[in-house]
């Protein structure tokens, strides 16, 4: 029943009502000393995932060639600046999110989703692995309409690898990007801060192709 409860997203009215103050979140990036709040340069982008535990997730992208900066927290749900363990119980409709800053001279959204596809198994509903509940649901949350149409692309090229490697179907949601809430300073950069901490992240083996000339 608990983990049934966890896998279903809540009822608007059974969310749980949060706060209005805000996380705080302060400091510089733990590893690529980067700011962690806005503003952020001009020309660089936004991107938002949902794809298991935020730690692995982050990690993934903040190894990743011309990111500039990146922040773990929580997304696509109804309570307002949610705590941890509110988003944990399932009551919020919160997924656990990284969101990445990158620098579009040096690296394209073509490429924050090849790391996003080949780095969690998206056929997996309301889980990753071992981690179950509505927070670890994979998710692209975009900002324009040209990332819509990138990450639709992408899902159906990822798709058919997939299913020549006899997997299911793709389950990720892809939204328009909602109200994204820094997670705890405690969680930003949590594996360089505890190198031997968990992380239950895990692809699949199958490529994400490319389009031909993105860097």
């Amino acid at each position: 029943m608990l983990f049934r409860k966890k896998a279903e997203m809540p009822r608007p009215e059974d969310v749980l009502p949060g706060r209005d103050s805000k996380m705080p979140v302060g400091g510089r990036h733990a590893v690529l000393d980067a700011p962690l709040l806005p503003p952020f340069p001009e020309a660089y982008e936004l991107a938002l995932f949902g794809m298991g535990c935020f730690w692995g997730a982050e990690r993934k992208f903040w190894e990743a060639s011309g990111v500039f900066t990146t922040a773990v927290g929580y997304a696509a749900g109804g309570t307002p600046n949610p705590s941890y363990e509110e988003v944990c119980s399932g009551q919020t409709g919160h997924n656990e999110v990284v969101r990445v800053v990158f620098d579009p001279s040096r690296t394209s959204y073509e490429q924050m989703l090849k790391v996003f596809w080949e780095n969690h198994d998206p056929t997996q509903g309301m889980r990753q692995g071992n981690d179950a509940g509505t927070q670890y649901r994979s998710g692209i949350y975009v900002s324009s309409d040209a990332q819509r149409t990138l990450a639709e692309a992408s899902r159906d090229a990822f798709q058919k690898g997939l299913s020549d490697a006899g997997y299911a179907t793709i389950t990720t949601e892809i939204l328009d990007a909602p109200k994204f809430y820094y997670a705890e300073d405690y969680h930003q950069q949590y594996l360089a801060k505890n190198p031997r901490g968990y992380c239950g992240l895990g692809g699949t083996g199958v490529s994400c192709p490319v389009a031909p000339g993105v860097r």
